[in-house]
C-alpha cells in the first residue's frame, strides 16, 4: 500500500520547538519531492516548505524561513519538519504531500497532489 504516515506535532509555548515525520511506504521514495502543506482554521491550505527527490534543492515560504528547516532520510524514507521559534499564526494543520512533478511541487496546484499524509495537530500558545 501506498503511504505517507506522518507523525510528532502536538501543543508547544511560543518560541518552542517540534519536529514533523513523514514516512513513506509502497513508493520509490527517492523519486519523489515531498510539500510540507499546513491549513489554519478558515483559511486556505498553503506550502510551507518542499524538498526535491534527491535533497539537494529545498524551498521554504517567506513566513517560516529562518526558523523551519525540511531535510530527508533516504534510508529511512522520511522527510522531516524541524520547526523552531514558533508562532501562533504556526498554528494549523500540517500535512505532507508527495510527487515526482517537481513544477508540481514547487507551484503547481493543490488539487493535483495525489498523494497526502493525514495531517498532523500542531497548536502554539503565546
Amino acid at each position: 500500500e501506498v503511504q505517507l504516515v506522518q507523525s510528532g506535532g502536538g501543543l508547544v509555548q511560543a518560541g518552542g520547538s517540534l519536529r514533523l515525520s513523514c514516512v513513506a511506504s509502497g513508493l520509490a521514495f527517492d523519486d519523489y519531492a515531498i510539500t510540507w502543506f499546513r491549513q489554519a482554521p478558515g483559511k486556505e491550505r498553503e506550502r510551507v516548505s518542499t524538498i526535491s527527490n534527491s535533497g539537494g534543492e529545498t524551498l521554504y515560504a517567506e513566513s517560516v524561513k529562518g526558523r523551519f528547516t525540511i531535510s530527508r532520510d533516504g534510508a529511512k524514507k522520511t522527510v522531516y519538519l524541524q520547526m523552531n521559534s514558533l508562532k501562533p499564526e504556526d498554528t494549523a494543520v500540517y500535512y505532507c504531500a508527495a510527487t515526482t512533478d517537481w513544477t508540481l511541487a514547487t507551484s503547481g496546484p493543490i488539487y493535483e497532489y495525489e498523494l497526502w499524509g493525514r495531517g498532523t495537530q500542531v497548536t502554539v500558545s503565546s
